[in-house]
């Protein structure tokens, strides 16, 4: 009960920041209606009450469960199993992930049905499956992670080539939507069982680097699938904006959806779970039903969470993109951007996750408060150069990204190796539900009202910036921790 306590203070520094920002707003640039704000309070008591149920059910459950299946995998000589089993896990954990949902049905919406929702579900996750069986060869086989993700982003960056920028945008939307809220805290896991199993004077750096290689997975396989379909001419729209009417109803019909939903995200980590304990793990009663209430908790908690975010933050994260957008001051945008960006990845549920297993994994050496400041600093201008690109039809999305993905390789061969693998599953856990639903809205809205803007361009591509900027901010950490370590010795 300490440690639930514990989770339910965190989350409450951490969400209370944007709460206040959009009341701010509310009362100063961008008034929106009162039963809208009421919604939206009521949605950030949901997120802080979800998400702190959330990380508890994930402590207790998931997070045993990634450990399990990776002291098992470790245990294992024969390569196919291990391909095998990482595809399978990879796939399964990621194709119910609540993020990759929400990003699915935008991006058939904004397609006008050209790319089917289910279609571009598979397509991810058989790109993330392949990538987390990546990942899990190189731990047994002790490769260097800054190689593999040079290796993999330049296979990238040579699709790229050959790829129209809409389908370049939700390739790389895609990108941070699949290592969210279920994802992330099962794959931490599962690299963190594997590393501690096969021991070792690396075991440290390679608890972590899967997550940042499964994040890579869905940008060459949605490439891929748009070079080989020969998808063309797609016309970005909106989806057509329709605010909910009354405070409490709005919640009471989308519960039910959500409880479906979150179901779908829990049932296959626990059938897994089950099978594995079956045959595998043959835990005591008692560790079984401890793990089973986690996932219990889990669902509970995401439930809570995704009935917070849908029903009282996106549409207010829409309003209040186009209301910014429809004013003058043109600084306004990115400002508010910059803000967002600053308070909005404190409310992620797998950075928590993440930051956690860092300070665990490093004995305390690396702080978790560091980790938090840094990111917040780099998701800060990653929004805000998201509204310039909105703002400048001149400004590219490959105009940030390219430079921002060489210097984050050049940097992964000047860091220590731990900050790499730190550094790219900070990409992926930043771009959360938060991010895939208030900020892409926000960016949609503004993009909605831009006349020179275009959705399908400008709308998308947020996510991919907020996840490729903790690439580079991260190793930056990674340096000065590098510099102040040599001015000691």
């Amino acid at each position: 009960m300490d440690i639930l306590l514990n989770k339910l203070r965190e989350v409450s520094f951490s969400v209370l920041p944007i709460t206040i920002l959009v009341i701010i707003l509310n009362f100063t640039v961008v008034p929106i209606d009162n039963e809208m704000l009421a919604r939206f309070i009521i949605g950030a008591m949901l997120v802080i009450i979800g998400l702190g149920i959330f990380l508890f059910g994930a402590h207790i459950g998931i997070r045993p469960i990634g450990n399990l299946m990776g002291e098992t995998i470790a245990r294992t000589d024969r390569v196919y199993i291990v391909i095998i089993l990482g595809f399978i896990l990879g796939f399964m954990i990621n194709i119910a992930e609540p993020d990759l949902q929400i990003l699915a049905n935008q991006v058939q919406v904004a397609s006008d049905n050209l790319i089917s929702g289910s279609t571009f579900l598979i397509v991810v996750s058989i790109g993330v499956g392949i990538m987390v069986a990546t990942g899990l060869l190189r731990i047994l086989y002790g490769k260097a992670l800054n190689r593999i993700f040079t290796f993999v982003y330049f296979i990238i960056f040579i699709l790229g080539l050959g790829t129209i920028q809409e389908i370049l945008a939700i390739a790389v939307d895609a990108s941070g939507a699949t290592t969210g809220a279920m994802t992330t805290p099962f794959i931490l896991a599962l690299s963190y069982g594997i590393a501690q199993t096969r021991g070792g004077s690396t075991s440290e750096e390679d608890s972590f680097g899967i997550v940042g290689l499964a994040s890579a997975g869905p940008i060459f396989a949605v490439m891929t699938m748009g070079i080989v379909a020969k998808i063309t001419g797609i016309q970005g729209q909106t989806q057509a904006f329709v605010p909910n009417v009354g405070i409490i109803s709005p919640y009471i019909n989308i519960l039910p959806r959500l409880l479906r939903e979150s179901v779908v995200t829990i049932l296959p980590i626990t059938i897994l779970f089950l099978l594995f304990n079956s045959f595998r793990f043959k835990l005591s009663r008692r560790g079984r039903n401890t793990i089973l209430k986690g996932l219990l908790y889990t669902y509970i908690g995401l439930t809570l969470f995704l009935v917070g975010v849908n029903a009282g933050f996106m549409e207010v994260g829409r309003e209040m993109g186009e209301g910014i957008a429809s004013l003058d001051n043109i600084l306004l945008l990115p400002g508010l951007g910059l803000l967002l960006g600053m308070v909005v990845v404190l409310a992620e549920p797998a950075v928590y996750v993440l930051t956690e297993q860092v300070e665990e994994v490093t004995a305390g050496h690396i702080k978790r408060k560091a980790i938090l400041f840094t990111l917040s600093l780099g998701i800060a201008l990653a929004v805000a150069m998201s509204m310039l690109r909105i703002m400048i039809p001149s400004l590219k999305l490959w105009h940030f990204l390219l430079p921002g993905f060489t210097i984050a390789a050049i940097l992964s061969y000047r860091v220590p190796p731990i900050f790499v693998g730190i550094a790219y599953d900070s990409g992926g856990v930043a771009s959360g539900p938060m991010t895939a639903t208030f900020i892409l809205a926000f960016a949609q809205g503004a993009s909605n009202v831009v006349p020179t803007a275009n959705v399908m361009v400008d709308g998308f591509g947020v996510i991919a910036m907020v996840a490729m900027m903790p690439l580079v901010a991260i190793q930056i950490l990674g340096m000065i921790f590098k510099i102040t370590a040599g001015k000691e010795v």
